[in-house]
């Protein structure tokens, strides 16, 4: 059902974070659909924040994440608490 279920590398993380911040719209289908994985994604990037070393090495791509995280939170999804996230996660994954 899930084809990200058990995401391990911090890349698919990433990816799939970034993508979310991109759609955002799609966030509420997410927690109506009980995606905890997903969100778990996304909750990790945002409590990481933007890596500050893109400001340096790609600028446009900083200040474009930098503009989704705060769009982010004042939709009200900057607080998704990751460690309810993540233990959500681990029970729908559990037999």
């Amino acid at each position: 059902m899930n084809e990200l279920h058990n995401l391990r590398k911090p890349r698919e993380r990433e990816l799939v974070a970034r993508h979310l911040l991109a759609h955002q719209e799609e966030i509420p289908g997410l927690i109506a659909n009980r995606d905890w994985e997903r969100l778990v994604c996304l909750a990790e990037f945002i409590a990481n924040d933007v890596p500050r070393e893109l400001a340096a090495t790609d600028p446009a791509l900083y200040r474009t994440l930098r503009s989704q995280v705060t769009e982010l939170h004042i939709k009200g999804f900057g607080a998704l608490n990751l460690e309810a996230l993540r233990k959500l996660a681990a029970e729908s994954v559990a037999p």
